[in-house]
């Protein structure tokens, strides 16, 4: 039974946002934290398959309105970064039907913008920084940095790599550096469509990449993004960075690229961190998704495909298994989850995935509605 039942949310990123609006439709009572002060439109692109229309679908209808206004390529083109050859061309939207829903590439902003208007603004609660909660057998209670306090029957701790709710559960533990970093910029789309841009392709070369591809169905904006070795020792998340520092990692690169870059303005840089594998997502009434319990570097663009399926599979278990023996719920959640999102984690770390011909039907043809739930 979900009715009356109190579900907070630490974290209102993709994974969040897919979780309460998940588990409203099933009947639950949904409060949704976040540290930011409200929405903001952060610039940077993301890519969306059909594992995750799918799943969006079930909220009111949101894969149609995405695919109204997200570019939708039908192809996804990897080539090679000094001369250009391609080296694989993976069918995309050119076999939707196979797939079963589309695949979308999209500003991240108008993404996380649609989500949240599938959930009733009231349940939004900005300016919640989880600073402690307490779990005491039959609720929990939550802390927040700007003073207020709230009671909740079960805790998602959706909070990302650096996740409160995981380091009180297991742990003070940094994430670890992978040794690369991203650069990332937005061009408008006059200038690839000038170059003669694909619509979607990642540039290789033995030891870095650059992934490129329009961000709305006018193709008025076009995204670039990295991953490339260097060396990080900032605290910060991110950091400014410069046109010229971006060309110089790319200097090799086929002329397209470093037009590409000659047409980026404004340039940021983030470190990629990952984690280490856990050996369980959920203590007492307390479980996790996405990026807290297993991040990983963005080489599949699937980090945030990866979130919501967990959204998915957690409402699933909680709305057909029930809430009164949660051990066995959550379990039963990380059964369902642990392997698919591992070896997605691995092949997003080792930086493989559609370099060469290959058939990913697996990941993209999955739907977490298929799957048989045990408790």
């Amino acid at each position: 039974m979900s009715g009356g039942v109190r579900v907070g949310i630490v974290g209102a990123g993709l994974g969040g946002v897919a979780a309460a609006g998940l588990l409203q439709r099933q009947g639950f009572d949904v409060t949704l934290y976040d540290q930011a002060p409200g929405f903001s439109r952060l610039g940077a692109g993301i890519q969306f398959g059909p594992n995750v229309l799918k799943i969006l679908a079930h909220l009111d209808g949101l894969d149609r309105k995405l695919a109204e206004i997200s570019c939708l390529p039908d192809y996804w083109v990897s080539r090679n970064g000094t001369d250009g050859a391609v080296l694989a061309k993976i069918p995309l939207n050119a076999e939707r039907e196979r797939y079963g829903a589309p695949y979308i590439t999209i500003h991240r902003g108008d993404l996380h913008q649609a989500m949240l208007d599938c959930i009733e603004p009231d349940r939004i609660k900005w300016g919640h920084k989880l600073v402690d909660f307490t779990d005491n057998g039959k609720s929990v209670s939550l802390e927040f940095e700007n003073g207020l306090t709230d009671t909740v029957d079960i805790l998602v701790a959706a909070d990302g790599i650096n996740s409160r709710v995981r380091e009180k559960i297991f742990g003070l533990e940094e994430a670890l550096y992978t040794g690369w970093i991203a650069h990332r910029a937005i061009i408008p789309g006059a200038a690839a469509k000038a170059l003669g841009a694909d619509v979607n392709a990642k540039w290789w070369t033995a030891d870095r990449h650059i992934v490129c591809y329009y961000l709305d169905r006018k193709e008025e904006e076009f995204y670039l993004v990295t991953g490339e070795p260097a060396e990080w020792t900032s605290r910060a998340g991110q950091l400014p960075s410069t046109r010229e520092e971006f060309k110089a990692a790319f200097a090799d690169y086929h002329p397209m690229v470093q037009g590409y870059i000659d047409a980026a303005e404004t340039v940021t840089k983030w470190p990629l961190k990952t984690r280490e594998p856990l050996s369980k997502w959920h203590e007492g009434r307390v479980v996790l998704l996405g990026d807290s319990c297993h991040p990983m570097k963005p080489h599949m663009a699937q980090g945030a495909a990866m979130a919501v399926e967990d959204a998915a599979v957690l409402t699933r278990c909680l709305s057909e298994l029930g809430v009164a023996d949660l051990e066995g719920t959550f379990e039963a959640y990380y059964r369902a989850r642990k392997e698919r999102a591992t070896k997605v984690q691995t092949i997003s770390n080792a930086n493989t995935w559609l370099r060469q011909p290959e058939d990913p039907y697996w990941c993209y043809g999955d739907s977490v509605y298929d799957l048989k739930l045990t408790s």
